[in-house]
């Protein structure tokens, strides 16, 4: 049951413009918060057996056929961002740092998606339900990238050290 009720047309477009805002916030607070909290080995980011080293990415999602095509954050953060399109370095303190850039990007796309529900809040549960697609629609493919990713550079780290 939501609890604001607004016409069809305010509610769309409080959506969009909620959706820009949730977007454009959760990406400034994340990157401000130090890298030494995102640890790859941390319980969120690391290793889970039904990934099967990473190859679940491949072999079921085939990611390298559509990675290229997810849009690149930090174009839009400009200096506070890392790219992530393309390798910039070979040492292994820029795969580590790539690495844990992977898990920065990892956890904003995770909180993006815990604001869905307040979504609730103005729209009709149908509307609502949607948004949580959305959400999940919107997100989970950069989250897939960026472990798919990790998995890749602790590869090329045991490779190298």
């Amino acid at each position: 049951m939501r609890l604001i009720y607004l016409p069809t047309f305010w509610t769309i477009v409080i959506d969009f413009v909620a959706w820009f805002i949730i977007h454009i916030v959760v990406i400034a607070v994340t990157i401000r918060i130090p890298s030494r909290h995102f640890s790859p080995n941390h319980w969120l980011y690391r290793k889970r057996k039904w990934e099967r080293d990473g190859d679940i990415y491949q072999n079921v999602f085939k990611i390298k056929k559509w990675k290229h095509h997810l849009p690149d954050g930090a174009r839009i953060l400009g200096r506070f961002g890392f790219s992530k399109k393309q390798l910039r370095g070979k040492s292994p303190e820029y795969f580590e740092a790539f690495s844990i850039e992977t898990c920065r990007a990892e956890m904003t796309h995770w909180i993006i998606i815990l604001f869905a529900p307040f979504f609730f809040l103005w729209n009709r549960p149908g509307v609502g339900l949607f948004m949580i697609f959305y959400a999940l629609f919107e997100n989970i493919p950069f989250i897939m990238a960026q472990r798919y990713n990790r998995y890749r550079f602790r590869r090329l780290l045991e490779k190298i050290g």
